[in-house]
């Protein structure tokens, strides 16, 4: 038997250990997590009230409950766990998908000001990722500004101007609800640098802020017009085209009396954040305008945006991992169709797929020929991969290491605990939230 691990139980990793076992009857795989709970950004990315997308979680399930596939979550590889070296003694090949990790940042004055935050760690937050805290995103704020225009930008956007009756119903952890239905944020700009047709979000995202009860969206006609693609959509693909009808709409609505209000912006790129009364009250922004080569340049002209709150989304980057190369240009492991390489020459037993394999681009569904192409790579490679012996099972050398790894049962006695909990809220499936509920609740104890 071929005995692979995969590091990242998230789509990526899902992906590469089906086509493995679907490829090759003698595979067995080991999808580790560094957290006890798999599933990756499907879990701990998607907005609490996209359930369709959430139940992508149906389908990774369905691998990880596979005779041949074993879930080992809780396993730290790297730094103060289980070093990529002994890994790759323990298995006949590695593949790591472990996505792009931190955030690309603006590179700005006043972008560390309290207040200021990027987007992932208020999407961690009210999705209750362990290492999430809680520094109260809302408190105090009554106006936002979200940097970005693509889907994770909408996301925010609509979780800062959702209200209760619409958060309850989610798996939303209780602490992150109570605090946003409590929240005072009533404006909400989301701002672009370019125009509306060079913005990353799609039409399905777009339209779900117009549906928002008691919340106006706004465009500025002018900011629209200064889009040539805007003023001529017939060189649009479709997609981008569908996304200027809607802007056009909201641009040509009546004001309308609402609770809410979410301005769509074009043509700024923030320069500063400017500060007050110790944190963070305003964002100042150029204006820009299209430079005929389909980017953009600065007019010289600035307007500031009031914000006690600042959510940056312009995109995630891959880190290094101890014992890989890493590309800091591209923050990606060099590789050759999935093939780790070092120094110009192709590692034997090292793999990559998914976000750290090509970077922070498409969507779920782009991971399944990413995964595909290195498992093809890897399973060329098998008949010298196999000839070396292992001289244990990975999952009892692990233990005897110190390390116990949480289980397929430990998750489910985690998904018990949480049907559990929101059953005491009058509510449904609540996330625990917190590095302790979560291996009290896979240990089997009461939490």
């Amino acid at each position: 038997m071929l005995h692979v691990a995969v590091v990242g139980s998230g789509p990526s990793g899902c992906y590469t250990a089906q086509s493995l076992v679907q490829q090759d009857p003698d595979v067995v795989v080991d999808v580790l997590d560094r957290l006890p709970c798999p599933y990756g950004l499907v879990r701990y990315g998607v907005a609490p009230d996209h359930e369709k997308i959430k139940s992508l979680q149906n389908n990774l399930r369905t691998v990880l409950e596979h005779d041949r596939v074993r879930f080992l979550g809780g396993v730290q590889v790297g730094p103060g766990g289980v070093p990529a070296a002994r890994l790759r003694e323990l298995y006949h090949a590695v593949v790591y998908c472990v996505g792009a990790a931190t955030d690309r940042h603006l590179g700005i004055p006043g972008e560390n000001l309290p207040g200021s935050w990027s987007a992932t760690e208020f999407v961690s937050w009210y999705s209750a990722h362990p290492d999430a805290v809680d520094d109260g995103f809302v408190r105090g704020a009554h106006s936002a500004v979200v940097i970005g225009v693509g889907n994770v930008a909408v996301d925010v956007t609509r979780m800062l101007a959702r209200g209760t009756a619409e958060l309850t119903p989610t798996d939303m952890p209780q602490a992150a609800l109570t605090a946003l239905a409590g929240s005072r944020v009533t404006d909400i700009s989301m701002v672009g640098r370019r125009g509306p047709s060079q913005a990353r979000f799609t039409t399905k995202e777009l339209r779900e802020l117009g549906t928002l009860p008691d919340t106006e969206v706004t465009v500025d006609p002018a900011e629209l017009g200064r889009d040539p693609a805007y003023v001529d959509t017939s060189g649009l693909p479709a997609p981008q085209r569908r996304n200027v009808e809607v802007l056009h709409g909201w641009a040509e609505s009546p004001p309308q009396d609402s609770r809410h209000h979410i301005r769509l912006r074009f043509f700024l790129r923030p320069v500063e954040l400017l500060a007050a009364a110790g944190r963070v009250g305003a964002v100042r922004f150029e204006r820009t305008e299209p430079d005929g080569q389909g980017g953009v340049k600065g007019t010289g002209h600035y307007e500031d945006v009031e914000a006690q709150l600042v959510l940056r989304s312009v995109g995630y980057r891959g880190v290094p991992l101890e014992g890989l190369p890493f590309d800091p240009a591209t923050g990606t492991v060099p590789n050759l169709a999935g093939r780790v390489v070092r120094e110009g020459l192709v590692a034997p037993g090292e793999y990559v797929a998914g976000w750290i394999k090509r970077g922070p681009t498409g969507v779920i569904g782009t991971n399944r020929p990413c995964a595909k192409e290195t498992v093809t790579s890897l399973l060329e490679d098998a008949s010298v991969l196999v000839q070396r012996e292992l001289r244990a099972d990975p999952f009892t050398a692990l233990r005897a290491e110190g390390i116990e790894p949480v289980e397929w049962t430990g998750w489910q006695a985690i998904e018990r605990a949480e049907a559990e909990l929101g059953a005491s809220l009058g509510r449904g499936v609540v996330k625990l939230p917190d590095w302790q509920s979560l291996m009290t609740a896979a240990h089997g104890t009461t939490v």
